[in-house]
């Protein structure tokens, strides 16, 4: 089966996955643009299991303040190499959880930090748990994922914090 460019530059486009990984995704899936997708994704997630180990000792602090100026976060978000650190991608990825922060927000940064009487939901109360705003088919968790699987290292959010002015 022929692959076409045009369907390696959409899944490329839907995962940022490098392209000969699309395309060989494509092959391993008969053309199937949906199912390359996914085998992406699995392939994403079996990355970033094998690298939950490794030390992050590098990364970004980045703060967020709301357009009104009455909301910011904090997000300290690491990796294994200030190479990855400095890169636009990274920095973005902190800017988004930080806006995440602002709108949603988490009180816990996973459901192992959640104590059990806790009266909201884990999609609410726990930061790598809830829906990114911007697409909520996807968690931070998964974001955090794909960076991963995009750059090759560990990623972690280390710690945050919300200051909200009058609270």
């Amino acid at each position: 089966m022929t692959i076409t460019a045009s369907a390696v530059k959409e899944v490329r486009t839907r995962t940022s996955a490098g392209m000969l990984d699309c395309k060989k995704a494509l092959e391993d899936n008969n053309g199937d643009i949906a199912a390359a997708i996914e085998a992406l994704r699995q392939k994403g997630l079996a990355m970033a299991e094998k690298r939950a180990e490794r030390a992050v000792g590098e990364g970004v602090v980045l703060s967020y303040i709301h357009h009104n100026q009455r909301i910011g976060a904090l997000v300290e978000l690491n990796c294994e190499t200030d190479f990855v650190a400095r890169t636009e991608d990274f920095s973005n990825l902190a800017h988004d959880i930080a806006i995440q922060i602002v709108g949603a927000k988490p009180l816990y940064l996973s459901e192992d930090d959640r104590p059990d009487d806790c009266e909201l939901s884990v999609a609410e109360s726990c930061l790598l748990a809830q829906p990114f705003i911007k697409d909520p088919s996807k968690t931070i968790a998964d974001l955090i994922t794909e960076a991963i699987a995009r750059t090759g290292e560990n990623i972690r959010v280390g710690r945050f914090s919300r200051i909200e002015l009058g609270c």
